[in-house]
């Protein structure tokens, strides 16, 4: 029988060490980092979780290894964030909320692309009240990092992404892994939309994504050696692309295509 992606993610999880938050944050707080993300088959992360088991320890909370996650991503009328993403661009942005439904906390983070490819977060504690909108403080908080402001001043909630999440962690490195499953996106348009089953059957795929300083961890090279390969997708991007098939999106065309059913909207002739 074909694992689920919820199964896969449970039964590797299930078996780990336990760690706790403050230690994570204090071996793998990463803020300055290498990001690699790969979209595994269940199966695959199967079989790479039992082999990285002695290695890894998962986060624990209150008895809980899988956490419920929204985020609210901020763009401009444009959408400049996404298409600095689609084309590539060396340096980029992205501004969001982040809320941890199962604690209730909630923070404002700011994403810079540094020239290196290196991924610099910034964050603060955020009222949960205003998770869909930037206050004056937010707005001065993003222009100290992004330094433009008609840029900043333009950004407004574009969408929202939910999911479940497993953070692993490599004590002996500070390399951590976070373990994404049950995509869903929300426009602030009133669109919804979901990372959606192929047509041969239900996405059972992880969102894994490697963060380390500097060279590729252990876990990255045994993904690399189960014939997996980093994509160049992000879940801000990959919603816009689901929820408005008339963006470009070249850039995840393959991975859109065989993962989420996707395909682009075509102009009339």
């Amino acid at each position: 029988m074909t694992l689920t992606a919820a199964e896969a993610l449970l039964d590797a999880t299930g078996s780990m060490p336990a760690v706790g938050l403050e230690q994570v944050v204090a071996t793998a707080n990463l803020q300055t980092r290498m990001d690699r993300k790969y979209l595994v088959p269940a199966d695959v992360f199967a079989h790479f979780a039992e082999t990285m088991r002695e290695r890894f320890s998962v986060l624990e909370i209150s008895g809980r290894r899988l956490f419920r996650y929204d985020s609210v991503y901020f763009d401009t009328g444009a959408l400049t964030a996404y298409r600095q993403h689609a084309q590539g661009r060396r340096h980029r942005f992205k501004v969001r909320t982040r809320t941890y439904l199962d604690s209730g906390e909630c923070v404002l983070e700011v994403k810079l692309r540094g020239g290196r490819g290196e991924t610099i977060k910034e964050r603060y504690p955020y009222d949960w009240a205003d998770r869909c909108r930037l206050t004056d403080t937010a707005r001065q908080f993003a222009l100290e990092r992004i330094g433009d402001p008609g840029t900043v001043q333009d950004l407004d909630a574009v969408i929202t992404t939910g999911y479940r999440r497993a953070t692993l962690l490599d004590p002996s490195t500070g390399s951590r892994l976070t373990c994404d499953i049950d995509l869903a996106f929300t426009s602030h348009r009133g669109l919804r939309g979901a990372a959606r089953p192929h047509r041969d059957g239900p996405v059972a795929m992880v969102l894994v994504e490697s963060k380390t300083v500097g060279v590729a961890a252990t876990a990255d090279s045994l993904l690399w050696r189960l014939g997996q390969r980093p994509v160049p997708l992000s879940k801000y991007c990959v919603g816009m692309a689901l929820l408005r098939p008339d963006l470009p999106a070249n850039r995840w065309n393959r991975e859109l295509r065989r993962y989420f059913d996707w395909a682009p909207q075509r102009a009339a002739g």
